[in-house]
């Protein structure tokens, strides 16, 4: 069943969540590498967090319009909405204050995430909300994907590594030498900010499928593991996007095969399955070959 599934042979359903799951993986690991470059991958948290209550009140307008409330073009404008304003909430601490930016991350995360808790519990008991499973969006959800749900994930992972190809010179020059980039004529707080419009766009396209939680998961741990692999940024960005493609497709067949595990967390095992391999296995960093060049240097000393 499992290799039904990988050559796409296990229905049409399986086949849209594995394909949109691809394009989700490609795209979060090129972004993901360039928020590791520069240091603010802990910025996807607040992100991710910050797109629940967006989620609830995109259901309750769609459900007073005469809506079901389960769209996911509207539930994903509404995560963006507030996953902006969070955004924009924590550049804000970080500039008029003197709070961190992690203590700011922490501070906006837990304000937004307990918000979109509270209005979820809310809908649960309207009438409306009684199937309205929104809880989903937590975790994801692929029972049932659409071919509009699939297409617009593929489209909206399609556009965001198309724009991150696009962008990455000026990202990698701010990465690497920020004060170079502005000597350069480069606008660092504009590319920042196209940088974390890029990880807002991966975390609404990942809603359906890995969950506002998990996708943070799917944007750190493929440029993790990639460092592992090589020194050279173009490669490592190379690198991560396959390894969150090949996260997104296997765990999303490993889902199709054993329908009652879920999509999200069996793409995040598969990625963290590969940073374990990348640990160990990497020819020059991983811990093996560590523990073999300490071998023959003590070797080497006493001979």
């Amino acid at each position: 069943m499992l290799l039904d599934a990988l050559t796409l042979n296990l229905g049409y359903n399986a086949t849209l969540v594995a394909l949109g799951a691809t394009a989700l993986g490609l795209a979060a690991g090129t972004v993901g590498t360039f928020l590791y470059l520069r240091q603010r991958s802990l910025v996807s948290d607040a992100i991710s967090h910050a797109t629940l209550p967006g989620v609830a009140i995109a259901f309750l307008v769609m459900v007073a319009l005469g809506g079901t409330g389960r769209n996911l073009a509207g539930l994903m404008l509404g995560s963006a909405i507030t996953a902006a304003l969070g955004l924009a909430t924590v550049t804000w601490l970080t500039r008029a204050t003197r709070l961190p930016q992690d203590a700011a991350i922490g501070a906006v995360l837990s304000v937004f995430f307990g918000t979109g808790i509270t209005l979820l519990t809310v809908i649960q008991t309207l009438d409306a909300g009684q199937q309205a499973g929104l809880e989903s969006v937590l975790l994801g959800a692929t029972a049932g994907m659409l071919r509009a749900d699939a297409l617009l994930i593929a489209a909206g992972g399609a556009l965001t590594l198309l724009a991150t190809m696009a962008l990455r010179r000026p990202l990698l020059m701010i990465a690497f030498d920020e004060g170079y980039a502005a000597q350069r004529g480069l606008n660092v707080a504009h590319y920042d900010l196209a940088l974390l419009g890029l990880v807002l766009a991966v975390t609404v396209t990942g809603l359906k499928i890995t969950g506002l939680i998990l996708i943070v998961a799917l944007l750190v741990i493929p440029p993790v593991a990639a460092r592992f692999w090589t020194d050279r940024a173009p490669r490592m960005a190379l690198i991560a996007a396959v390894i969150g493609a090949g996260a997104g497709y296997v765990g999303a067949a490993l889902s199709a095969s054993a329908p009652d595990l879920p999509t999200g967390p069996l793409i995040v095992l598969t990625a963290f399955s590969a940073f374990a391999v990348s640990l160990f296995c990497a020819p020059r960093r991983g811990l093996l070959a560590s523990a073999l060049r300490h071998t023959r240097q003590r070797a080497t000393a006493r001979s």
